[in-house]
Formats: C-alpha cells, structure tokens, sequence
C-alpha cells in the first residue's frame, strides 16, 4: 500500500511563491501518473497538475503558466512549484496518482493566499 506525506504549505501574500513536496513510501508504477489535487474550503477536491513518468505535464486552465509539477523518480517524490499565487489557490493540496486516485489520502498540505 502507497502511502503520501505532503509538505510545503504555509501562509504568503498574493504574487508569492511556494514549493510543495510528496513523498510516496511503496512502489508506484511507472504507467501511473502522479498529480496534485486541491480541495478549498466548502468545495470538492479538484486535480490540478498531473506528470507521467518521463516528464510530461498537464495542468487545470487555472494554474496554467504559473505552476509546474516535476518529478524524481528515484526518490518516489513529486513537487509543485507554484507562483503567482492568487487567493482562490487557497486549498489543502494532495498528491495522488491520475487520472483515478487510486490509493489512500494524506493529510495533505495547507496553502493560504491571504495580504
């Protein structure tokens, strides 16, 4: 079973910038995507960036220009690099794989996007 442990997330001004970790204890197979997904508050989870295993990437029309997903392979770890940030990015991130999320949550990681 594949466990997550987010990381990254913390209180910054619109414009600002974070970095948000994943790391995935097991084996993911490299036919699954890997993905960040967001949930805000009274809203349902949405899938925001996804990454296949040779480095090609997909984002929501949203984050589109101002995040990018990469990946270390070796490491089983995913990031999310996210600037520009707006105050409707404010969510609790996850990873997981894509297009279905096929194993279990983490606590995910608090982003807020407050001045």
């Amino acid at each position: 079973q594949v466990q997550f442990v987010e990381s990254g997330g913390g209180l910054v001004q619109p414009g600002g910038s974070l970095r948000l970790s994943c790391a995935a204890s097991g084996i993911i197979s490299r036919r699954d995507l890997m993905a960040w997904y967001r949930q805000a508050p009274g809203k349902q989870r949405e899938w925001v960036a996804a990454i296949s295993s040779v480095g090609g990437t997909v984002y929501v029309e949203s984050v589109k220009g101002r995040f990018t997903i990469s990946r270390d392979n070796a490491k089983n770890t995913v990031f999310l690099q996210m600037n520009s940030l707006k105050p409707e990015d404010t969510a609790v991130y996850y990873c997981n794989t894509y297009p279905s999320a096929n194993f279990g949550w983490g606590q995910g990681t608090q982003v807020t996007v407050s001045s």
